[in-house]
């Protein structure tokens, strides 16, 4: 690394170091600048990197629980990323202790709860207000051509629609998990589509039952084919699949990522009847 600030290495949404989404975790990046964290976040090669400097005036939060937190990928800064904040709240849990923390991101002021469950450390983040809205027909067409996705291998139940808890992504639901689990698609076409339509990942869906779904995301706009876990798309999935009534105002959603990636993972979502918002929720462990 060309910087003299520890760079450290954590999965989230594992406990084990070879599973979930692994994020770069720079604790003190005062004084980097921009060019250094994205030449940092480029040198370790993982989807997001998570940069942590002083809070702006008012954030509110304990004093030494509260930060600005900034997000760069191996190509660009983003606005917000969920797995690289779970391992951040997990790392900063192992030095101060479990407790709340409050974070300020280009997408709004995030609150993380960590605590400690069975002798592991898991984190919950507290996204910004969401929303969801339509994708239009001919871009959706393009989606479907770049990831060689028949409109036959659709989930009808699953309509795409573009949803945001954060950032921006696209949910297509797949009708098999066979279809999930068959991914090879046009990296560049995606990428042009997603950078017109301002999107993160696209967040393809298999429902297994009630509560429980098989996700995948790519993220070719980040320099990454695949994600192996998203925080950010899980809230943003919670928020859509509330509003289009897939499950009740007050649920705990189940989703597995990154098992045909190899680095399974699990991120839980919970809905609560009354507030807006989505909570994110998973362990986390160092890497090395």
């Amino acid at each position: 690394m060309t910087t003299k600030q520890e760079v450290l290495r954590y999965t989230a949404f594992s406990e084990d170091p070879k599973g979930g989404n692994p994020a770069g975790v720079v604790l003190d990046a005062a004084g980097l600048s921009d060019a250094e964290m994205l030449s940092i976040a480029a040198e370790l090669g993982y989807s997001e990197s998570a940069f942590l400097t002083p809070p702006p005036e008012g954030l509110g939060g304990d004093s030494g629980r509260a930060f600005t937190i900034r997000y760069f990928s191996p190509q660009a800064e983003v606005p917000f990323c969920g797995h690289a904040t779970v391992a951040t709240a997990v790392a900063i849990g192992e030095r101060i202790g479990p407790g709340d923390l409050v974070f300020a991101t280009r997408a709004g002021t995030v609150q993380v709860t960590v605590t400690e469950v069975s002798g592991s450390l898991r984190a919950t983040l507290t996204t910004v207000e969401p929303h969801t809205e339509e994708i239009a027909a001919a871009d959706l067409d393009e989606a479907l051509a770049a990831l060689g996705w028949p409109a036959g291998d659709l989930d009808p139940a699953i309509p795409p629609r573009i949803a945001f808890a954060g950032a921006r992504h696209l949910v297509v639901g797949a009708a098999t998990r066979e279809r999930l689990a068959d991914l090879e698609y046009d990296f560049e076409r995606l990428e042009a589509l997603m950078h017109r339509l301002d999107l993160t990942t696209v967040h393809l869906v298999w429902r297994e039952s009630e509560n429980v779904f098989h996700v995948r995301d790519p993220f070719p706009v980040g320099g990454v084919v695949e994600d192996p876990a998203t925080g950010a798309a899980a809230g943003a999935f919670g928020a859509y699949a509330r509003e289009l009534g897939l499950v009740p105002a007050s649920s705990v959603l189940t989703l597995n990522q990154g098992e045909d990636l190899g680095r399974p993972g699990v991120l839980t979502v919970e809905l609560r009847e009354g507030d807006e918002r989505v909570r994110v929720s998973g362990t986390g462990t160092r890497i090395s």
